[in-house]
Order: structure tokens, then C-alpha cells, then sequence
């Protein structure tokens, strides 16, 4: 009979690919974070700084940018780049 040798386990990604995962997941929440806040306190008064640049412009296309980055880490492939 043949003897089972016991199985190397292996991680589904390379520890490359989780450092850029990790920080695309970071852009994430900055964009997140500058999207916040710019409320008012009473209902009937309208706060225009809803609609400032870093609300409507920077905001969005940093969690974008995130998006991309962690795309990016999952179909990085580093065995192919050697």
C-alpha cells in the first residue's frame, strides 16, 4: 500500500496580492470616510455643503479607485510574472 503523505496547505493567493488587497480595502474607506458628515442638525435648514467638491467629486472616485485596486490583487498573478 501506498503511504498518504500529508498535504502542504496553500493559501489561495500569494502574500503580494493580500498587502495590495489590504490597501485597495483601505482606499475604500477613506473614500467612504470623506463621504460623510455634512448634515445639519434641524431638519427645516438646508446645508449646502452636501454638495461640495469633496462630497460629490473626490469622495466617489476614491472608492472607485479602491475598487480597482483590490480588482487588481485578485487577478494579479505573480507565478506568471517570473
Amino acid at each position: 500500500m501506498k503511504e498518504e503523505q500529508p498535504q502542504k496547505q496553500e493559501f489561495l493567493f500569494e502574500k503580494v496580492n493580500y498587502k495590495i488587497l489590504l490597501i485597495g480595502l483601505a482606499v475604500i474607506a477613506v473614500g467612504f470616510i470623506l463621504m460623510s458628515g455634512g448634515g445639519s442638525d434641524d431638519p427645516k435648514v438646508f446645508n449646502e455643503s452636501v454638495f461640495d467638491f469633496r462630497r460629490i467629486r473626490l469622495a466617489p472616485t476614491t472608492v472607485l479607485i479602491g475598487f480597482g485596486i483590490t480588482i487588481y490583487s485578485i487577478l494579479k498573478n505573480p507565478k506568471k510574472a517570473e
